[in-house]
């Protein structure tokens, strides 16, 4: 046929490509935090694809998740600098997930808000080899072709990246029916007013954290104990309550409230829940991180 291609490289580029996506995009969130940026990385990734002899390629799905973390990796240093001039606390960017995500008990976890924080203590190069490791499972010898060592430094930042976020991390995984339990008696007790029962879903130690990015309020800085947590909620709900509506989403894996000021989503709270009680509170509020929520991320690995 006149105009035909003489072969099918670029559709099998596509074909391949397309089938590794959600992948790509979910490697790409979990050492980013950020979906804008992480789909900036599936761009780079595939400008980079296109020009590859797929017939001089192994692996094509390791050859894939190569070329992603490299690209993560320098987004990372950038995302860096940008945090240092950040307003308030940074908070990773909140994704409307597919119900599959959750059963999927160790990627729901990886993804989580307070699983994602404990990450944003990790250097790049660690956040990298823990990510790829501990949540896609590649070895050793993959890793190292993408972050550029070689294997045994590999296995020793996988080990020191290993204990320092174990060392952090909630103590084993919590079930999505716990979240969503400790989330509703939480949502009744704002929705009420209610102090006490508000005190009763909180530990004694929890932190609420705050993301407005300098462009909707939101607390400076972070706000320790159930008595000056819960009297901060009560407060500015009650002069919201006729305009607020609250409803559970799920959020990175997990049960989360959404929000909603005169119908726009207005404030996304996830939590960290550890023996019944909720021990973090994370509440975005910059508008730049709630584009996620109005329709569904899909993740895998």
């Amino acid at each position: 046929m006149a105009g035909a291609p003489s072969d099918d490289r670029p559709d099998l580029a596509t074909e391949v490509f397309l089938a590794h996506r959600n992948l790509l995009f979910t490697v790409a969130y979990e050492m980013l935090g950020v979906a804008a940026d992480a789909e900036d990385v599936l761009q780079e990734t595939w400008l980079r694809w296109v020009g590859v002899d797929l017939d001089a390629v192994r692996d094509r799905r390791a050859y894939l998740v190569r070329i992603t973390t490299r690209q993560a990796l320098a987004r990372l240093r950038v995302l860096g600098r940008r945090k240092e001039s950040y307003v308030g606390s940074w908070l990773p960017e909140p994704l409307l997930t597919a119900p599959d995500v959750a059963e999927d008990v160790e990627l729901a976890d990886s993804v989580s808000m307070a699983v994602l924080l404990v990450l944003e203590t990790l250097a790049p190069t660690e956040r990298a080899v823990f990510v790829l490791r501990e949540v896609f499972g590649l070895a050793y010898d993959e890793i190292a072709e993408a972050v550029d060592k070689n294997p045994a430094a590999v296995r020793q930042i996988a080990h020191r990246a290993r204990a320092h976020v174990a060392a952090r991390r909630p103590r084993g995984v919590v079930s999505a029916a716990e979240t969503r339990k400790a989330l509703e008696a939480f949502r009744r007790a704002a929705e009420t007013g209610d102090l006490q029962r508000l005190l009763d879903v909180l530990a004694p130690d929890v932190v609420l954290l705050g993301d407005g990015g300098g462009v909707k309020q939101a607390i400076a800085r972070p706000v320790v104990g159930a008595d000056r947590v819960a009297r901060l909620l009560i407060g500015g709900l009650g002069r919201l309550a006729d305009a607020v509506s609250l409803r559970q989403a799920q959020v990175n894996g997990y049960p989360a409230l959404v929000f909603r000021l005169d119908g726009e989503i207005d404030t996304v709270v996830a939590v960290r829940v550890e023996g019944g009680l909720i021990t973090g509170l994370y509440a975005v509020r910059n508008p730049d991180k709630l584009s996620h929520m109005e329709r569904e991320t899909t993740l895998s690995r």
